[in-house]
């Protein structure tokens, strides 16, 4: 995914986020591990869902409000923010093998002159589904690391000594290494679950391969400086993964780097180094389907005018490429069988012909609320046999899919929401409210019994402007799904901005009111 751009921005704005979705009376901090292994939710906890990996039945989420999971394909979740194996901080980047669950942290940081830059505070690892984890300190060097040997050269590097903007955007496995992007900190691979980490040369800029027979002499260092002087795009890692025991690409600033022999040689495929090449340099996704033998890449444009925002995908090694939704960017990849699937700003495109034609959903409308996503903004997909995810900016999706029917079948839309403190109580989120952009989750309980319930919307004045709904039967207990708002007046108006209010009636209770802030 574009975890540069997207887990930045997440980090820095997490807490503006947090405090307009969600009551501060609603948000409960667990100091003991074990508590919430005890809780089940109905949904995770945040409408941000950066990445999704699914396992048959196992869904792990990367969302900015930490780790979410389900075991029993979506029915019931476990959400890790919070816990103290967490604490509040946002998730960089996730990744499964054989078993066993990895995660990247990060949080946002003040540095000098009030300036706020993202910061990693380490990796965290599982093998029994949560039940405990082992923390991984964020990779740093020692000030005296100024060398990298590497053949016969000994190479000058800069050592990174300091965790802003080093942080893990994607993880990737060969055998018994796990491999980390880590943008400041450059490509990195373990052996040792994370105990000690080794810097991996890439390319300079001004060089198209290395391998350990050749002369060479360049500084690793990402960024310019006294130290190296010149810094190098290509030492700006982004994104990795692995399509066999020994092959890897990487995806930088400056191309795509790709090593046949676990990481010690490497070739570097760009903009501007190939007849048929990829759209752009800045490579922030890549993703490969094992059933077509194809490597994907999220292509945007980098320095050279000539280079363009799209989709760039090899079918024989990277020796050639196709580019594809020229001026789309591209978040992620995720694969059903040979269909290929590409979250973006504009929607989730997909292919079932390697890339000829695309195809969006003609509409999402959860089958059992009714509401529809209104946000066009896709991070992440993934599926298993005919269920479909999809990581949004407001919400998760699941698509129980009609086979053969491409985008057609059963929709169920995930909001995160706190439960209720009490039967008595009501909030709605987000709010602020755009209702152009998303639509209003009114929360509220029955007390877990059948009740008629009614919704109101009124203006600051108390002019009546619009009923949600009106004497609807309904059953919702302190987790209850929300009901939804669009935003429109009773004559399909959106209402203008300002400050409005929502009464919830249950049976004969006494209304329970609440205050939306409406900015568009």
């Amino acid at each position: 995914m574009t975890k540069y751009l997207i887990l930045t921005l997440t980090i820095i704005l997490a807490s503006s986020r947090i405090s307009a979705q969600l009551s501060p009376d609603n948000y409960v901090l667990l100091d003991d591990k074990n508590a919430l292994s005890k809780i089940n939710f109905q949904n995770p906890l945040s409408n941000t869902i950066t990445d999704i990996i699914t396992i048959g039945d196992t869904i792990w989420l990367g969302t900015s409000r930490g780790v979410s999971l389900s075991i029993d394909g979506g029915e019931n979740w476990t959400n890790f923010y919070g816990q103290a194996d967490f604490g509040t901080d946002n998730i960089s980047s996730i990744g499964y093998n054989n078993g066993v669950f990895w995660c990247a942290t990060a949080r946002s940081a003040e540095v000098t002159g009030g300036q706020t830059l993202p910061e990693g505070t380490g990796l965290k690892y599982t093998t029994n589904l949560g039940a405990s984890w082992t923390t991984v300190p964020q990779p740093l060097d020692h000030p005296d690391s100024t060398t990298e040997q590497y053949g016969n050269n000994t190479l000058q590097a800069l050592p990174v000594t300091v965790a802003i903007q080093n942080l893990a955007y994607d993880i990737a496995f060969t055998p018994n290494t796990i491999w980390i992007a880590t943008f400041a900190g450059g490509l990195r691979k373990s052996t040792d679950n994370g105990q000690t980490w080794k810097r991996v040369l890439l390319p300079p800029d001004n060089l198209n391969s290395i391998a350990p027979t050749d002369i060479l002499d360049f500084c690793l260092s990402p960024v310019n400086g006294e130290f190296c002087g010149e810094g190098n795009l290509n030492h700006r890692v982004f994104s990795v993964i692995s399509t066999d025991d020994n092959t890897l690409y990487v995806g930088t600033a400056g191309g795509i780097n790709k090593s046949t022999d676990d990481g010690i040689s490497w070739t570097k495929f760009n903009a501007q180094n190939q007849s048929e090449p990829i759209s752009g340099n800045f490579i922030t996704a890549l993703g490969y389907n094992q059933l077509s033998n194809t490597v994907w890449a999220s292509s945007w444009k980098a320095e050279d005018q000539s280079e363009f925002y799209g989709v760039s995908s090899s079918s024989d090694g990277g020796q050639t490429w196709r580019t594809y939704l020229r001026d789309e960017r591209p978040h992620n990849f995720g694969f059903k069988d040979f269909h290929t699937m590409i979250p973006t700003d504009n929607g989730v495109f997909r292919s079932s012909d390697n890339g000829l034609t695309w195809l969006l959903p003609n509409s999402i409308v959860d089958a059992e609320s009714e509401a529809s996503l209104r946000t066009n903004i896709f991070y992440a997909a993934d599926s298993y046999q005919n269920k479909i995810w999809l990581g949004t900016a407001d919400g998760l999706i699941r698509l129980q899919e009609t086979p053969g029917r491409m985008w057609e079948g059963t929709w169920k839309i995930y909001f995160a929401s706190q439960p209720l403190a009490a039967n008595d109580e009501s909030y709605c989120y987000p709010n602020p409210f755009n209702p152009r952009q998303e639509e209003l989750k009114i929360k509220y309980s029955t007390g877990g019994t059948e009740a008629n319930v009614t919704i109101r919307i009124f203006d600051f004045s108390f002019n009546y402007v619009r009923t949600v709904i009106q004497n609807v039967s309904r059953n919702r207990d302190l987790e209850g799904t929300p009901e939804f708002w669009d935003g429109k007046d009773d004559n399909g108006n959106y209402v203008p901005n300002g400050v409005y209010f929502y009464r919830v009636e249950v049976g004969d209770n006494d209304g329970v009111y609440g205050k939306i802030l409406v900015m568009q």
